[in-house]
């Protein structure tokens, strides 16, 4: 059976990487645990060459921005795991096929399977394209780990400029799926732009980056 780039030779890996808790046994929390050991080793070492004259701080820093919960979550979105969920009647009704927390898990869980079916090099191989368009969008070492909203207000408050004014365009969507979107209006230079999340605070964060893509050009 093929799933996210891999052939599994034992499909009961599979199958039990893809079980939340609240369908009942096997589930995935142990290759979940497996999983968020390995994860980190492939991207402590990828970061290790990848800087090789960042510091210890920014290297960690970097390290906790990939493998963070919404991240993760971005992932299993890209894969389609969410169709291939097994959940119990409960969270299936509360919309748990769509929550951050579980997809990162099944992400995380997903990895073990891989290096359990086939070792820790095949693995690898397997998992870091995932990572990719993360790792290609990380800001240089002195400015990873400062969120848009930060570098952006920095970036302002270095030439004296007024700070962004940041307003809600719209909220709606079900419950399990809240979508945000916010402006961000600059006085100096004259910008407006937008971003959608779903929360409030993930809208200014794009809202905020949107910003600053277009100061940089």
């Amino acid at each position: 059976m093929e799933f996210a780039g891999h052939r599994f030779t034992d499909p009961a890996l599979l199958a039990q990487a893809l079980t939340h808790r609240s369908a009942g046994s096997p589930h995935n929390e142990r290759l979940e645990f497996l999983g968020d050991s390995l994860v980190n080793q492939f991207i402590a070492e990828t970061l290790y060459r990848h800087w090789p004259k960042a510091d210890e701080g920014a290297l960690t820093r970097a390290r906790a921005e990939l493998v963070r919960e919404s991240a993760l979550a971005a992932i299993a979105r890209t894969l389609a795991i969410g169709d291939r969920l097994v959940l119990g009647p409960g969270e299936m009704k509360s919309g748990g096929r769509h929550r951050d927390s579980i997809l990162a898990d099944t992400v995380e869980a997903l990895v073990a399977a891989i290096y359990l079916d086939a070792g820790f090099d095949v693995c690898r191989v397997v998992v870091m394209p995932w990572f990719a368009p993360l790792l290609d969008a990380l800001p240089p070492p002195n400015k990873v780990g400062k969120d848009a909203k930060t570098r952006l207000q920095e970036w302002l408050q270095a030439r004296q400029y007024p700070l962004p004014v940041y307003a809600l365009l719209h909220e709606g969507g079900e419950d399990h799926a809240r979508v945000f979107r916010v402006s961000c209006s600059l006085v100096q230079p004259a910008i407006r732009s937008e971003g959608e999340g779903s929360s409030r605070r993930a809208a200014e964060q794009q809202a905020a980056d949107a910003a600053l893509k277009e100061i940089e050009g």
